[in-house]
């Protein structure tokens, strides 16, 4: 029979993305769930759309007993608690989701014995970034024989196709510095500070990034040994950067710790986007910088991705988790950083069945060598 996969948060935007991503490259029965009355029916059989609130114990619980594959796609993560998790560990069923704050992370970690002991595998961080940004950085580190720092950072075009939940979880970054690590050591930095100039793919070019905390910033110097991980983010056209500078720095700070003010934040900015999107697109691009050595030359690695709309490259690197899951190829009790469980050669054979392509490049002192 085929499987049946639930995909909670599955009526907003990346969550509708995972669902098509999941019917084009699998079998599987999908059951799409929202907080909101269902009045009509999804047109293609293999997609089912029910209401469900993750508020409802009793009925989210019965959901993850009814499944054999559970995707939490409801965000933002930083209000989450990890009930999912904890449920769907105590009822045997593995997990993924698109968490993409460290406050998450930090929370869904401390159940790692308890999933080993389960048998349950729990796959945290995917979507594009995290997720197919963190396999990225992991493909570059096994092409060069060491690797001291890892510059990984992200743009997206207007609203990126996403929703408001996005743009909650935007405004919810800026709320408090966060720890990086630099240098060998832990170093508190401020959110959308530090502004680079860096250079992505076309369309894109040359466009400013700020830190930004990402669960990378946590979780790669315990996936690899690097002294440096830097992550920074940016948007387009640039004027949004410099709005979300004086929403971190020049806002009072009573703005971003209240939920009101947030959502006023979210909200406004979706509007905006909504007119921008007609002349920017709604495209992302990634691009990670590793620096370390490659037969024993001082090297510099750069691997870029692009994709025409955010949302669905979310969907195609969370879909791609699942699938391999389904397929039973990442069974490993336990709870990992997507870096840490997903081979490379896994990744790039389901990226390019999606038709998405890592260009990547490296630079030594002698020569130039494309890959």
């Amino acid at each position: 029979m085929a499987p049946t996969v639930l995909i909670l948060g599955g009526r907003g935007r990346i969550g509708r993305c995972v669902a098509q991503d999941l019917l084009e490259h699998t079998q599987a029965t999908i059951i799409a769930t929202g907080r909101q009355t269902v009045s009509v029916l999804s047109p293609q059989a293999r997609l089912q759309v029910q209401q469900l609130d993750l508020d409802e114990p009793k009925r989210l619980r019965a959901a993850i007993r009814g499944s054999d594959l559970v995707i939490h796609c409801a965000g933002p993560f930083h209000y989450r608690d990890g009930r999912v998790l904890s449920a769907c560990i105590e009822e045997g069923k593995p997990y993924i989701d698109v968490s993409d704050h460290r406050s998450y992370y930090e929370k869904a970690i401390q159940q790692r014995e308890v999933a080993q002991e389960a048998g349950v595998t729990v796959i945290l961080n995917t979507g594009i970034f995290p997720g197919i940004s963190n396999s990225m950085v992991r493909m570059g580190m096994e092409q060069l024989d060491r690797a001291e720092r890892v510059h990984l950072s992200y743009t997206v075009a207007g609203s990126g196709g996403a929703g408001l939940t996005v743009m909650r979880t935007t405004f919810l970054g800026l709320r408090q510095r966060f720890p990086a690590w630099i240098d060998g050591q832990w170093q508190m930095v401020s959110p959308y500070s530090d502004r680079e100039t860096v250079e992505f793919p076309p369309p894109f070019g040359k466009t400013g990034v700020y830190w930004f905390d990402m669960p990378e910033t946590y979780t790669f110097p315990e996936s690899f040994q690097l002294q440096t991980a830097i992550t920074k983010f940016g948007s387009v056209p640039d004027f949004y950067n410099h709005l979300t500078w004086i929403a971190a720095h020049v806002f009072p700070a009573a703005w971003l710790r209240n939920p009101q003010g947030i959502e006023f934040l979210a909200r406004v900015s979706h509007r905006m986007t909504a007119i921008s999107d007609r002349f920017s697109g709604i495209g992302v691009a990634l691009r990670a910088e590793i620096c370390g050595s490659k037969d024993g030359q001082p090297s510099r690695l750069l691997l870029t991705l692009t994709h025409p709309n955010t949302a669905q490259a979310a969907g195609s690197g969370t879909g791609s988790v699942a699938q391999l899951l389904l397929a039973g190829k990442l069974q490993q009790p336990g709870i990992w950083p997507v870096e840490q469980i997903l081979p490379t050669d896994l990744f790039l054979a389901t990226l390019k069945s999606r038709k998405l392509v890592i260009n990547s490049q490296i630079i030594s002192e002698t020569s130039v060598r494309k890959t």
